[in-house]
């Protein structure tokens, strides 16, 4: 499995909360994290397409692609688990958070599937912990073991 984000964490809290989960995900996945750098043009089009050649350099043509988007499917944790055990039987997992000015249409397009944890609008450097812990909770759920609620 694999994160691509863009952006680097620079709160030491997010940090510690990053590398907790992705310990946590270790006990039953192999998780590797990218992290693109966020693009400083003047032209947000600009941005998003420089972000986006980055991220598909990092994505192979088998890859199941998992782009996170506030207008993706909304699911609970269940049927969220449910999927990611659906598509990782398919082959390599990759979950994509795109920078402040979003993603490119070339990711969208290359996306097999566009998640949303909620129309709400969340720094991105945060949303990172919550999809991690999603994935941990997944992982939980589906091996029917024991998690706080």
């Amino acid at each position: 499995m694999k994160l691509i984000c863009v952006g680097k964490l620079k709160e030491k809290y997010l940090q510690e909360a990053v590398a907790e989960y992705q310990k946590r995900i270790s006990r039953y996945t192999k998780l590797e994290i990218i992290e693109i750098a966020d693009a400083s043009f003047n032209e947000v089009e600009k941005n998003k397409e420089y972000e986006g050649e980055k991220i598909l350099s990092h994505i192979k043509e088998k890859d199941y692609v998992i782009t996170l988007e506030i207008l993706g499917t909304e699911l609970n944790s269940v049927s969220f688990s449910q999927n990611l055990e659906k598509k990782e039987a398919l082959g390599s997992l990759v979950f994509v958070i795109g920078g402040s000015d979003g993603l490119s249409e070339k990711v969208k397009s290359r996306s097999n599937q566009a998640l949303s944890f909620s129309k709400l609008t969340f720094p991105h450097q945060l949303f990172r912990v919550l999809l991690l812990e999603q994935i941990y909770r997944s992982y939980k759920i589906r091996n029917h073991e024991t998690y706080h609620k």
